[in-house]
């Protein structure tokens, strides 16, 4: 996928361009810094980084790579925070706006940044992740890049705390119901003749109350890709506007409308569903193609629910949320 969240070592990614985020001396530093400059050489990479002397807040230069698996390192100098009234804001996405341009003009294919100024430069995490993305999503509507977002840990995540408590109630409240029913499988309604097992009196409930793949697709014979290009025309998107807002590679999708027969992830169904807006219903008829659906005892797939049910569909928002809670991310 175009732009991934991963919990990594960012010294260990295999990737043309690594990000740093240096100081303005681009001295070795600690945190991110201090990890890159020891992975990389410290001495070699300190003598690559005196020969340019300095980098002004925002802007981006670049060394050689020396020790790590990448061709470059890309410093960039973040802004400290200082409560938000002295541009932060902006000089943060210059950071990685000027670093995602460097980059392109490098030649790279693939680039990983760290979560810039949120560790001894202070700046709060939830703000700086939403400037990560909506500058990382900005450049890869215009270009094609493999982008890398790092975190070391959950603690170094800048998710909405609220937003979280939030899904972790949707997904207790639905695995409760879960429980509940899976309680009553061995309980039995004695009648004068025979048993009944009370689960079946509850798989039949429940297909009424949920969405029933068979009615969705009756008369349907399409494959997913038919499907799939249909609701991009009746959505009023061209394949490129697809595909981006998916965070699918435009490799997979030319395979996906090339070739008829082709079945991709769930995860991917899922992506496209959330990039064309499509309701539960329709969404439910895309998986069905697939041979797939929507269940509410899947964290995942409870994940999609809560968010498809609110109309919110911005797909780098979810998958934030997946990352939380460990789970796949949307897109290929």
């Amino acid at each position: 996928m175009p732009l991934q969240i991963v919990r990594h070592d960012i010294t260990e990614i295999k990737t043309d361009a690594i990000v740093n985020a240096a100081n303005s001396s681009l001295k070795m530093g600690g945190g991110v810094c201090g990890a890159i400059f020891n992975a990389a050489g410290p001495r070699e990479l300190q003598q690559a980084c005196d020969r340019i002397g300095h980098c002004a807040v925002g802007e981006a230069v670049h060394t050689d790579a020396f020790g790590l698996d990448a061709k470059f390192i890309i410093h960039t100098v973040g802004p400290v925070w200082e409560g938000g009234f002295n541009n932060e804001e902006d000089l943060l996405r210059n950071c990685y706006r000027n670093s995602l341009e460097l980059a392109h003009e490098l030649g790279c294919e693939s680039i990983a940044f760290p979560l810039i100024s949120t560790g001894i430069f202070g700046y709060p995490k939830e703000p700086a992740l939403r400037i990560a993305i909506s500058e990382i999503e900005a450049f890869l509507l215009k270009r094609e890049m493999q982008v890398y977002l790092v975190v070391f840990d959950r603690q170094s995540f800048g998710i909405s705390e609220k937003l979280f408590q939030s899904i972790e109630a949707f997904i207790d409240e639905n695995e409760v119901r879960t429980l509940e029913k899976k309680d009553t499988r061995y309980r039995k309604k004695i009648d004068t003749d025979t048993i009944v097992d009370v689960q079946e009196q509850e798989i039949r409930l429940e297909s009424q109350l949920e969405i029933s793949l068979e009615d969705i697709l009756e008369g349907v014979d399409e494959s997913f890709s038919e499907r799939l290009l249909r609701f991009i025309d009746e959505k009023g998107m061209t394949d490129t506007e697809t595909y981006k807002k998916a965070n699918i590679d435009r490799k997979l999708f030319s395979k996906i409308r090339n070739s008829p027969g082709y079945t991709p992830l769930k995860k991917t169904i899922v992506a496209f569903a959330v990039a064309l807006q499509l309701d539960l219903y329709e969404t439910e008829e895309l998986l069905g193609t697939a041979g797939y659906r929507l269940s509410r005892s899947h964290k995942f797939d409870l994940i999609i629910l809560y968010f498809i049910e609110r109309k919110n569909y911005n797909i780098h928002e979810i998958n934030e949320a997946l990352f939380a809670f460990d789970q796949m991310l949307l897109g290929a």
